[in-house]
C-alpha cells in the first residue's frame, strides 16, 4: 500500500530538519562552527546555554516519537504493522544522522533514538537513565553515558519479554548511534575526549 511506502519516507524528512542548526541560527549561531561541531543537543547545549540544549533534544526526541506514533495510529492492520512502525522510528534516525538538508551530514542520533526507545519503551529508558545519570557524572563524558544507555536498550526489552521486532529495532538504533560515535570512541580510548566537567579550552 501507499501508506506503508509514505510513512517511513516522510519519517525520514521529518528526522532530517536539524532543529539545533535551526534553533542556533534563530540566535544567530551556527553550533556547526562552535563546541564539537555537532548539530546535537548536547553541543547546542555548551555553545548555548541549556534551555536552548534542552529544547532541542526535546525536538529531537519527538522526531522519532512522533513518526511511529503516527503510523501506529493511522496505518491499518496488518500482519507487518509492527514492523513498519518500526522501520519508521529507524528512518527518523537515519534522517537526522544523514540529513538530506544538510548535504547526507547530521548528527549522532541520540535525542532522536531516545524517542524511538521511549515509543518501544518507556520502562527502558527509565533504566537507562538512570545508567546514563550516573556513567556521565562518575566519568564526566556525555558520550560514554550516551553510548551506555543506547547499548543497554536491547538487553532491557529482551529482559521485559518484548516482541523480535522490538528489540531488533533497539539494537539497530543502538548500532547506529555507536557507529555515529566512533569518533568519541577513538578519543576516549586515546584519552581526548572532552569531559562535560571541565570548560573547553582548559
Amino acid at each position: 500500500m501507499l501508506l506503508n511506502v509514505l510513512f517511513p519516507l516522510v519519517s525520514y524528512f521529518l528526522g532530517a530538519v536539524p532543529f539545533g542548526l535551526i534553533i542556533g541560527t534563530m540566535v544567530g549561531i551556527d553550533v556547526r562552527r562552535e563546541g564539537s561541531r555537532n548539530i546535537g543537543a548536547t553541543n547546542v547545549s555548551r555553545v548555548l546555554g541549556k534551555k536552548l540544549g534542552l529544547l532541542t533534544l526535546v525536538c529531537d526526541g519527538l522526531k522519532g516519537y512522533l513518526p511511529m506514533l503516527a503510523a501506529a495510529h493511522f496505518l491499518p492492520e496488518q500482519g507487518n504493522k509492527e514492523l513498519l512502525v518500526s522501520l519508521c522510528g529507524v528512518m527518523a534516525v537515519l534522517g537526522h544522522m544523514f540529513s538530506v538538508y544538510l548535504g547526507g551530514k547530521g548528527g549522532k542520533g541520540v535525542a532522536t533514538g531516545l524517542g524511538v526507545f521511549l515509543y518501544l519503551s518507556p520502562q527502558a529508558i527509565g533504566i537507562s537513565l538512570v545508567i546514563f545519570i550516573a556513567a556521565v557524572a562518575l566519568s564526566g563524558f556525555v558520550s560514554v553515558g550516551s553510548l551506555l544507555a543506547a547499548g543497554l536498550i536491547p538487553l532491557w526489552l529482551w529482559l521485559f519479554g518484548a516482541s523480535p521486532v522490538v528489540i531488533a529495532t533497539a539494537a539497530v538504533v543502538a548500532l547506529l548511534i555507536w557507529v555515529k560515535h566512533w569518533e568519541n570512541i577513538v578519543r576516549l580510548a586515546q584519552g581526548k575526549e572532552k569531559s562535560w566537567k571541565k570548560k573547553e579550552g582548559k
